[in-house]
């Protein structure tokens, strides 16, 4: 979810219902190296609280040291990294690479929990593949380590985002008796509906959400509605969404610089309105015009041409 879960996204999801957000996922090594953009990725704000900062590396010093800079923006927590799958991080043994040296997972989560007082959570996958599904031992040797919470996401390294997310093992973690911590899952949470039966079934204490809330941010309300009522919620309108899009473009000019805002918020303009009819055109306007007033204008027309009109658009994300 790297230059996609920035400030003004989180503050978004923050709107809509999110209980808890994470930072991007910062490099250790370019933290400890006062890189601008790790250094950016520190800030915190009232507003996104609770929070929590994600570290990724693969250097035990290294990851000591950069969540001892972390916890000196005040998080509620300090993340570890060990699910992502994309090949330049994994390949060089960090995130989900991680999966293929459980020793210096082990190693690196006891050296941070010992360095800072915050809680330290981790996130990770299955296995590395699937000859390697070990998470049912890898949580057990996590929880012995001192992390306070683990998320898994039912996918192995191998499979990237593939395929359907197996929560079968994410069950039998939770429901492992040594298990004493939060276990939450992660994987085509896609809605409320899916979100009840992961809950109802594999019992798990929270679920996690990352690229289904990309253009669709209002996930978050639309689940609280249902596991609190059971009453499933419209699509809000393109209207309303046009004044989302339009809220969370001037937050993300507000904290960046430059055309940053503009190349980031490409992406979740463009999502914001999947599914609508005869869209191409607009939606390529979106995605190559790099003027703020410009883009306004164009989302304003939006709203003057479809308005009430109402789509669902769950599966874009995949899509993108």
């Amino acid at each position: 979810m790297e230059d996609i879960t920035d400030p003004s996204f989180r503050m978004v999801c923050k709107m809509q219902g999110a209980d808890f957000v994470y930072t991007e996922f910062i490099s250790s090594d370019g933290l400890i190296r006062d890189g601008q953009k790790s250094i950016k990725k520190l800030d915190i704000y009232d507003f996104e609280r609770p929070i929590g900062i994600q570290l990724y590396g693969h250097l035990v010093d290294a990851m000591v040291e950069a969540a001892r800079i972390s916890e000196e923006a005040n998080p509620e927590l300090l993340d570890i990294n060990f699910g992502c799958p994309v090949k330049k991080i994994a390949n060089r043994g960090a995130g989900a690479g991680m999966l293929r040296n459980i020793p210096l997972m082990i190693q690196i989560s006891e050296a941070i929990v010992k360095a800072v007082k915050l809680p330290v959570t981790v996130k990770t996958r299955l296995g590395w593949d699937d000859n390697s599904k070990n998470i049912v031992e890898v949580a057990e040797m996590l929880q012995d380590a001192g992390i306070k919470a683990i998320t898994i996401h039912g996918r192995t390294r191998a499979q990237l985002y593939k395929g359907n997310a197996d929560w079968t093992l994410i069950g039998t973690v939770k429901n492992n008796p040594r298990m004493k911590i939060p276990v939450i899952g992660n994987g085509d949470i896609d809605g409320p509906l899916k979100a009840k039966e992961m809950f109802d079934k594999y019992g798990v204490d929270g679920i996690m959400i990352g690229r289904a809330a990309v253009g669709r941010p209002w996930i978050f309300r639309d689940i609280r509605h249902y596991l609190k009522t059971g009453e499933l919620l419209p699509e809000p309108s393109v209207s309303e969404k046009t004044d989302l899009a339009l809220f969370h473009l001037e937050k993300s000019i507000e904290f960046k610089e430059g055309k940053k805002a503009i190349y980031e918020m490409r992406r979740h303009l463009s999502n914001y309105f999947k599914g609508l009819p005869h869209f191409k055109e607009t939606r390529l306007k979106l995605l190559t015009t790099m003027e703020p007033d410009e883009i306004k204008s164009l989302l304003e027309e939006i709203r003057q041409n479809w308005g009430d009109f109402r789509t669902d658009n769950r599966t874009s994300v995949y899509e993108t």
